[in-house]
């Protein structure tokens, strides 16, 4: 049985993808499957990460050092699991700062867990998406070590952060990240913010693009449709900190912000 042709490709799998594998040679029952998988990890060729999913270590290497891909576990976690946020800034090497906190998004009941340093943080899809059955918008399919896993495009993303700003490591974190990016597609960004359907995100999002928008070669005209869905009360960019009020926004941004004095006290 040719178990390690599947591990040379799988280098992080699931117990249904090693149960299909093994189905296609022989039809084995769940007893060969258990003892297959329990053999290898007793042989250090497997390392358990938790129940169903586990890591190839390969020849040679131990398998408590061995550093298995977290970009691969995450995807990993749940059937549907799309790598987004702070992740996805990381997998698109686009981070001010190196995380060990994994976010993926998934409709399914799944819970959070550690594994060595890292933490596997389970987010649901925004509810308006759901509601037009339109989860998988912005999410692209990338090659990581062989295997294809699923991740939020960087116009995606950027919403996103604006959308829940706790899961990006801050404000400077996601502004000095975002602000890496050399390129947007402005209208898939615009289409985006617009089906959250959330004006207090449209107004950050449309903030960003015009702090920007030299840089990005974006006209005031591609902002018009952001603006129309604007608040129509301002809104706090951050309720904990005060701020200025930015009028063709309706928000109300901090100083740290806008002035951008990182670390600064003001």
């Amino acid at each position: 049985m040719k178990v390690k042709n599947f591990f040379i490709q799988h280098p992080v799998f699931t117990t249904p993808e090693f149960t299909k594998y093994l189905g296609s040679e022989e039809k084995p029952n769940t007893s060969t499957r258990d003892n297959l998988l329990a053999y290898h990890v007793n042989k250090g060729n497997l390392l358990r990460v938790k129940q169903g999913l586990y890591g190839v270590v390969p020849y040679g290497m131990a398998a408590k050092d061995y550093p298995i891909d977290p970009y691969l576990l995450a995807s990993k976690m749940a059937t549907d699991a799309i790598l987004a946020y702070h992740t996805a800034l990381d997998f698109h090497s686009r981070s001010y700062s190196i995380y060990y906190k994994m976010q993926y998004i998934s409709r399914y009941s799944v819970k959070g867990m550690s594994f060595r340093n890292y933490q596997f943080t389970p987010v649901r899809p925004p509810k308006s998406l759901l509601d037009q059955d339109k989860s998988n918008i912005g999410v692209i399919t990338s090659e990581r070590n062989g295997m294809d896993l699923k991740v939020t495009s960087l116009e995606r993303t950027l919403v996103d952060l604006f959308d829940k700003p706790g899961l990006g490591g801050g404000w400077e974190e996601i502004w000095r990240s975002l602000e890496s990016v050399e390129f947007y597609d402005v209208n898939e960004v615009i289409e985006y913010a617009l089906l959250l359907k959330k004006a207090s995100t449209i107004a950050k999002v449309g903030y960003f693009l015009e702090r920007n928008a030299e840089r990005l070669l974006i006209s005031g005209s591609d902002l018009q449709l952001l603006k129309k869905a604007k608040p129509k009360q301002p809104h706090y960019m951050d309720k904990k900190l005060k701020g200025r009020l930015v009028k063709q926004w309706n928000l109300i941004v901090p100083e740290k912000i806008h002035r951008k004095t990182w670390g600064e006290v003001l």
